[in-house]
């Protein structure tokens, strides 16, 4: 499908509406398409929602050719916000006491997603220049958030896994930790099939490494969602300076 950027919009929910516009997307991408769950999500209503949605903002794309339809979701969290709700949300699956003791301003991002349509297409770009506006705007210094692999069959994710640990691992001074450890090196680097790797690794995790980001260590095997997750990090002092030009080019 051939998009038009001039037909796309960007903004974060004002609404609860817009909120659960977001929730019904992501309802059809975790939990009809990829078979995820949990505890508040409403099958009646196809809403997928957990307790920390109130304290997120929720970036969010539309397109004016399907009525303003929300085709696209980010999920956004800094740390005065993560204050109010108690937590990053992933801090359940991993120890952030590093970014924590780091004292500099962070952005957890989570729960994003695209309509089917929407993949591949200019809208991706588009949320990132926008959460470029954002990190600009509130001064974060380092974004963070767990992505997933489909699946929790670690051995069949072994030649990513083992590419990420090998070749995209956090610097010390930020590399968090999976609190329900499982090894990401399930392979040596000489056996890891790079080009199968790349393959099988989700295009939303590649967009991030293209950034100079980077993985903590150990995965975290989500039974509830169906997924393998990692966490990424990227320090907006160290992103790759092509990319990034690429990423804040909106700001200019």
């Amino acid at each position: 499908m051939a998009l038009d950027d001039r037909n796309l919009t960007v903004r974060l929910a004002r609404t609860q509406d817009e909120i659960e516009a977001a929730q019904r997307l992501r309802y059809e991408v975790f939990v009809s398409e990829l078979g995820g769950g949990g505890e508040m999500v409403d099958h009646a209503a196809r809403l997928e929602r957990d307790r920390f949605d109130p304290f997120f903002d929720h970036l969010l794309l539309s397109d004016a050719r399907r009525g303003g339809e929300v085709v696209g979701v980010y999920r956004l969290l800094r740390d005065d916000q993560a204050k109010a709700a108690g937590q990053f949300y992933s801090e359940d699956e991993y120890d952030l006491a590093l970014l924590r003791a780091s004292g500099r301003r962070l952005l957890e991002l989570g729960r994003s997603c695209l309509h089917p349509e929407y993949r591949g297409g200019p809208g991706v770009m588009l949320m990132w220049q926008a959460l470029a506006g954002y990190v600009a705007e509130h001064g974060i210094e380092i974004l963070f958030g767990t992505a997933s692999f489909h699946g929790t069959d670690v051995q069949a994710l072994a030649h990513p896994l083992s590419l990420l640990h090998e070749r995209h691992l956090a610097p010390e001074d930020l590399r968090v930790r999976s609190r329900v450890f499982q090894r990401m090196d399930l392979l040596p680097e000489a056996e890891i099939d790079r080009r199968r790797a790349m393959v099988e690794t989700p295009a939303l995790i590649k967009g991030y490494l293209r950034l100079g980001g980077t993985v903590g260590e150990g995965a975290f095997v989500d039974h509830a969602f169906n997924t393998t997750d990692v966490c990424l990090v990227m320090d907006t002092e160290r992103l790759n300076a092509q990319a990034a030009s690429r990423y804040t080019r909106a700001r200019r």
